[in-house]
């Protein structure tokens, strides 16, 4: 896909994106114009134009997305790095069933990017691993991830 611009979700990453995954999410600060980066795996792709995902409904990502609703996912899979940009929508402040403080997001898929550097490709994609009691992690992965896919 290097150097095509694409308006979905391509086969590829799709399947990427149906699942707890590693991705970087950009706003906008509220604050004062400029980037603001995040770490995020609560997310879902719910088809090939829309990605949902959860994060603390306390965060700076919120009054972000309620000022400027441009966002970017930055996903390193299939072999490169994409950028996936649109528009944030905050469907839930705080979603259902769900024992955290957590806001429902979803995103429009307006462009798909690669973005990888000429003449390389990804070998290994980043890993991470919960830091905190693993029954408890599991247990609230289960339950964000059945409140995303919901609806």
């Amino acid at each position: 896909m290097a150097n095509q611009v694409e308006d979905r979700l391509t086969e590829e990453l799709l399947p990427l994106l149906k699942q707890e995954h590693f991705v970087t999410l950009s706003t906008i600060d509220y604050e004062h114009g400029g980037p603001n980066v995040n770490a995020i795996s609560w997310l879902y792709a719910v088809d090939e134009k829309a990605i949902r995902f959860s994060v603390d409904n306390r965060s700076r990502i919120i009054e972000n997305i309620k000022k400027q609703s441009r966002a970017a996912l930055t996903l390193i899979g299939a072999g490169s790095t994409y950028s996936i940009s649109g528009r944030a929508l905050i469907l839930e402040e705080q979603m259902k069933d769900v024992p955290l403080k957590l806001a429902l997001v979803e995103l429009t898929v307006e462009e798909v990017r690669d973005v990888m550097f000429y003449g390389s490709r990804i070998t290994a994609e980043p890993k991470y691993e919960k830091t905190y009691d693993r029954e408890a992690a599991e247990k609230l992965d289960n339950q964000v991830m059945t409140a995303i896919k919901r609806e």
